[in-house]
């Protein structure tokens, strides 16, 4: 899909002020995004007890306090001033070099040409709601320029607090992320009352598929999205950044059978170093072991298991576990199937806060095969899935290593080797198929 109409190079000056409004936004939320250190964990922390104490000082709030004057002389600016202004906020965010290693830290990046930029309202026309959340709501959406379907993320701003973190975390993390199975983020609008992100269509998500076809999809279809979801993971992994809510409502899916990663309203960058880190994440069925115990120390293998669950839903129409009474009935649904672990099968369990042998069901492992039959002919699938929902954290496979499984030995070689702005059906011979009736 084209992008959406950029904004025009001469601006009114109230479009000045709302201009300069949402760097205000932008910028003061995404001092915040560094400082709220209580969300974002490291893998390997380097900080002093005193400088972690020192970060954790001051409220989440406190990036809000002192508010710099809304009204500035209007400057006149180009587009790419904008976009490369907004580019070099969240570089420098992302990029610090004290927080990310060698590896993962990029100078001088050129500007993406579907970076977003700060549009009109008037550019789009709002046709029918899509969906609504607690602090947005989505409508389909026209951009009257070109003429294009968009989905409009229209979210509603408080007087007193300015937009919502989870916004401004979604909006700094998609303007880096360029990939054939992330949705596109094409534009953002500000005015008095609302922030509106205007992104990609897409027909349907992954939970309306499954509903559609309750009895599971088809082989073929679930080998090219679950390759398409641990891609999209890939992609953001290598960049240090954790989805933190993979399901399926938040799996969008196209026509062709494109998969994408949404709603990165609860995704954090692992780059700032903090003692400290929220295990409410993850909608239920689909949060890990770990997690559920009340681990705070958890990396990219949340988004694994996540992605595990995920897989073997597509397969069989059915949740993998299915937990329906709070975490207890959660985590007991999970050991029926892996076993109730205890420091000699998964070592430290015991130090989690939550582990309490004394509550829990003692269930003695089972092969996954036995309890997902539909697995067993299929080659690899089995053995994937297995490494994928390891109880240890630690012993989850990688999703760039997952994409190197026997379960895709039988796609091209070519699909290891496009662009990362491209889509799996770039390459000859890959589509989806129709699903039996």
């Amino acid at each position: 899909m084209a992008t959406a109409t950029a904004v025009e190079n001469g601006k009114s000056e109230s479009d000045e002020r709302d201009g300069s409004r949402a760097d205000l936004i932008v910028n003061q939320t995404s001092e915040a995004f560094v400082k709220d250190d209580d969300d974002v964990f490291h893998e390997k922390d380097s900080k002093t007890e005193k400088e972690a104490k020192s970060q954790q000082s001051s409220p989440r709030s406190s990036s809000y306090s002192h508010t710099p004057p809304l009204k500035r002389p209007p400057v006149r600016r180009t587009v790419s001033d904008t976009i490369g202004g907004r580019l070099r906020k969240i570089s420098g965010i992302l990029g610090d070099s004290r927080r990310l290693s060698d590896e993962f830290v990029k100078e001088d990046l050129p500007i993406p040409p579907l970076s977003p930029s700060y549009g009109r309202l008037e550019s789009y026309q709002k046709l029918e709601p899509l969906g609504e959340g607690s602090y947005a709501t989505v409508f389909k959406g026209l951009c009257t320029a070109n003429k294009k379907i968009v989905a409009l993320k229209q979210i509603r701003l408080q007087e007193e607090e300015g937009a919502p973190f989870t916004a401004i975390r979604e909006a700094s993390l998609l303007k880096q992320l360029k990939h054939g199975n992330i949705v596109k983020l094409h534009d953002i609008i500000h005015t008095k009352d609302t922030l509106m992100f205007v992104f990609e269509f897409l027909d349907t998500d992954l939970n309306c598929y499954l509903e559609k076809y309750s009895r599971g999809i088809c082989p073929h279809n679930t080998q090219l999205f679950c390759f398409q979801l641990l891609r999209g993971l890939a992609y953001i992994h290598d960049r240090k950044i954790l989805h933190r809510d993979i399901k399926p409502q938040n799996l969008l899916i196209s026509e062709r059978g494109e998969l994408k990663l949404a709603d990165f309203g609860l995704a954090r960058a692992k780059s700032v170093p903090s003692q400290t880190y929220s295990h409410e994440v993850v909608t239920l069925w689909y949060r890990p072991p770990d997690v559920l115990l009340g681990s705070k120390n958890y990396t990219t293998s949340l988004d694994i298991w996540g992605a595990g669950c995920i897989f073997v839903e597509m397969l069989t129409g059915i949740a993998l576990f299915p937990g329906l009474n709070g975490h207890i009935d959660q985590l007991n649904k999970i050991w029926q199937v892996l076993g109730t672990p205890t420091d000699e099968t998964w070592p430290g369990v015991s130090k989690l806060p939550e582990y309490d042998p004394d509550i829990f069901i003692n269930f003695r492992p089972r092969r996954i095969g036995q309890c997902i039959p539909r697995l067993v002919p299929i080659e690899g699938a089995e053995q994937l899935v297995i490494r994928m929902i390891q109880l240890d954290p630690k012993n989850r496979i990688s999703a760039r290593e997952a994409m190197r499984s026997t379960y895709f030995s039988n796609l091209p070689k070519e699909i290891y080797t496009i662009r990362d702005e491209d889509t799996i059906y770039s390459v000859s011979g890959v589509e989806i198929q129709k699903e039996p009736a």
